[in-house]
């Protein structure tokens, strides 16, 4: 029989998890309750979870799983498969550390820049050693589209719009422009940073807004929507 093991990355208001044999994920399941998690637990009977948590009161879960399966939280204190050289580990985010998890796995021996697209846009730096060195984090396109419109008198909230011209020709195409062209230029430089002193970089990048970015950015992008699952199991293989 397979031994499996279970993922969770709990978010603010939902979680979403992955069952893994091996190093195959077998189930995905997001949008996912306390209670759906808990069924899920009982369903599947992995052998070992990991949780992944930004929410408070996660240690009741934690409890409520311990009944079913064998279950640990993720702190900056968890034994990692690289060498974490960020200087406030206890500040650094659990789904900054997975993704750099599943980035050493996907790619070992190469440099990678894990760009994580979303709410906020992250960018870390692994290098070929395997030590982990930091990155950087700035606003992801919702983020700037309401700060935009909180922070001044007449400029409108604009919604998402793949479609924008370099030279906004109204003010909804300008805020389009300066928005997501801005972040594509963003992106742009500090990938080239980074490839001035890496070579052969790997670039990787997940979140909601990958697939988007992927499209815009020249050079060869390695899509990979379920990095943090990836980096979780591989997180609970290098503790067993």
């Amino acid at each position: 029989m397979d031994i499996l093991n279970l993922v969770i990355d709990v978010g603010n208001t939902y979680a979403k998890a992955g069952l893994f044999s091996d190093d195959r994920q077998v189930k995905h399941a997001d949008q996912l309750s306390d209670r759906d998690i808990l069924k899920l637990v009982r369903e599947e009977k992995p052998h070992k979870v990991l949780v992944s948590s930004v929410r408070k009161g996660t240690l009741r879960l934690i409890k409520k799983i311990a009944v079913y399966a064998q279950v640990s939280l993720l702190t900056h204190q968890t034994p990692l498969p690289f060498r974490n050289l960020y200087e406030t580990p206890q500040t650094l985010g659990t789904d900054r550390i997975a993704g750099v998890a599943g980035a050493i796995f996907l790619f070992p021996d190469h440099p990678c820049l894990i760009i994580d697209a979303g709410t906020s846009i992250t960018y870390d730096y692994l290098d070929a050693e395997g030590n982990y060195h930091g990155g950087s984090i700035s606003p992801g396109l919702e983020m700037r589209f309401k700060a935009l419109h909180k922070f001044t008198s007449k400029l409108p909230k604009i919604s998402f719009n793949k479609n924008y011209d370099l030279t906004g020709k109204t003010t909804k195409g300008a805020i389009l422009s300066g928005v997501i062209g801005g972040t594509v230029a963003e992106m742009t430089g500090i990938i080239q940073k980074y490839e001035q002193f890496s070579s052969d970089l790997r670039i990787i990048m997940n979140g909601g807004d990958a697939i988007f970015f992927e499209t815009k950015i020249k050079g060869h992008i390695f899509a990979v929507q379920n990095l943090v699952m990836v980096g979780l199991n591989q997180i609970i293989k290098f503790n067993a």
